[in-house]
């Protein structure tokens, strides 16, 4: 036993093993109209994440831990500074303006839902997919 331990007490590990969620990495523009193709048999869901921002971190952690595992949908992961020229391309070929951290639904080939920021923590997956 520590002296920390003594002072504050043994923290116990009361943490679960949480499933690590079905990412896939979005590395490629082949992969872009892909997603597009195959939105219309079930739902795509980009996520873009900035790896040099505190938020964007905090924002993937939440939505990490309330992800459903049950969804029906492919959940892509995009790291805007190691692909900057795909995030660019998502916001000309949808219409949407470039944000991050950013979470994009799409549906039949059009982005249906997007939302960024702290909203995507409090988002709710039934009412846009």
């Amino acid at each position: 036993m520590g002296i920390f331990d003594s002072v504050f007490g043994k923290k116990e590990n009361t943490t679960t093993k949480q499933e690590k969620l079905p990412w896939i990495p979005l590395e490629s523009m082949d992969q872009l109209e892909a997603i597009a193709e195959k939105s219309n048999n079930r739902p795509q869901v980009i996520f873009k994440h900035s790896n040099t921002c505190g938020i964007s971190r905090m924002v993937l952690n939440m939505f990490e831990g309330s992800y459903n595992q049950e969804l029906d949908i492919d959940l892509y992961f995009l790291t805007i500074q190691s692909h900057r020229e795909i995030s660019n391309r998502i916001a000309e070929k949808f219409g949407i303006r470039h944000e991050s951290p950013q979470l994009l639904v799409v549906k039949d080939g059009d982005v249906t839902f997007h939302t960024s920021h702290g909203a995507i923590s409090d988002m709710d997956f039934t009412k846009c997919l």
